[in-house]
């Protein structure tokens, strides 16, 4: 895939306001660590999660998308009725019908002629909605769209600490597929993608990409809701082995596509997971660490608004300047993996 007309104007990030601790989860789970003698501190340890944060009030993905929208159509002076297509990417959505996009279009106010729909796969929605987008507006079909995530990984982890202090009988080995899910945080992040006649800021060129999938490796890491709460099993050990896998695939079609090497991007922003994952794939690409910018320490996994909300901090820290080339890489669980091009 690569693209000629398409940039970003603004991708905007909204941080919810409570902070866990891994600590502070691990007291939560006193119980179950004295039972298993499971030694403090081994969340971060295994990790690097340090924190992660939560909405302080109950929320729907729709409004925390709006909060994110907001912030984008502002940063970028684009108005509402400007905006063509509205897409929602997040793993969360507020129910299975209508779309959650239905919802976010509402709280914006935007044009009756904007047309909106739901993109879910599960973290690398966000990255999908980037590359439809672009697809259209290199088409002609769209001039402006705005791409919107909203996550709120809270109920899952309030679920799994019950399920966790609940069951008595669980063993260390049968406590594992829970793991993940004590690594999940919340937030929200939007970009207004444009054709570069109509962009008023031009934030990054959009310049290509690929996609790889392994279908195969489709029960890894599922995930559904039960009753009024989420419940998510992950084989943490296989869902990393194949990921990697596919992710070096994947680099190897994507150097040639862009016409990079493992020199050419200044920085490379990856799903954040945790530093095991993080560790095995810069080095099984070939890619030097000092090109890396995490937040995982700081937000944990948060599902598709991860890696682009990464991508806008390290902006903001002065990480990425203008001239970088920077390297995308997202994975979802399914397992499918996309590597877009981006140029600041």
């Amino acid at each position: 895939m690569r693209w000629k007309n398409v940039v970003v104007e603004s991708l905007a990030v909204e941080l919810p306001p409570e902070i866990w601790s891994s600590d502070f989860i691990e007291q939560k789970l006193s119980a179950l660590y004295e039972r298993l003698r499971l030694p403090s501190g081994r969340l971060e340890l295994m990790t690097g999660i340090r924190e992660r944060r939560f909405w302080d009030r109950p929320i729907k993905a729709s409004e925390a998308s709006a909060l994110a929208g907001t912030k984008a159509l502002a940063s970028a002076g684009t108005s509402a009725d400007e905006v063509d297509l509205l897409i929602h990417s997040s793993v969360c959505r507020d129910r299975l019908e209508p779309a959650t996009a239905a919802y976010v279009h509402g709280l914006l106010g935007l044009s009756p002629k904007a047309q909106f729909f739901d993109i879910s796969n599960a973290c690398l929605g966000f990255m999908n909605a980037i590359a439809v987008a672009a697809s259209m507006i290199d088409a002609g079909q769209i001039r402006r769209a705005l791409i919107c995530s909203g996550e709120n990984g809270k109920p899952l982890l309030e679920n799994t600490i019950a399920k966790l202090n609940e069951n008595l009988t669980l063993t260390r080995n049968a406590i594992k597929p829970y793991f993940a899910n004590l690594t999940i945080g919340a937030g929200a992040v939007a970009a207004v993608i444009s054709h570069v006649d109509v962009a008023r800021k031009k934030l990054m060129k959009v310049l290509g990409g690929v996609i790889e999938t392994d279908s195969k490796s489709n029960k890894f890491c599922e995930g559904d809701s039960e009753g009024d709460g989420l419940v998510m099993q992950t084989d943490s050990e296989k869902l990393l082995i194949s990921g990697i896998s596919l992710a070096s695939r994947a680099w190897k079609i994507f150097k040639s596509t862009m016409g990079w090497n493992e020199k050419t991007p200044a920085r490379v922003i990856t799903h954040q997971v945790g530093t095991r994952h993080s560790t095995a794939l810069f080095e099984a690409l070939g890619l030097a660490r000092e090109k890396d910018w995490s937040s995982f320490p700081f937000l944990g996994n948060v599902g598709s608004v991860s890696l682009p909300a990464t991508l806008a901090l390290a902006h903001q820290a002065g990480a990425i300047v203008p001239g970088d080339k920077v390297a995308l890489l997202g994975i979802g669980s399914g397992l499918s993996t996309m590597m877009l091009g981006v140029e600041f």
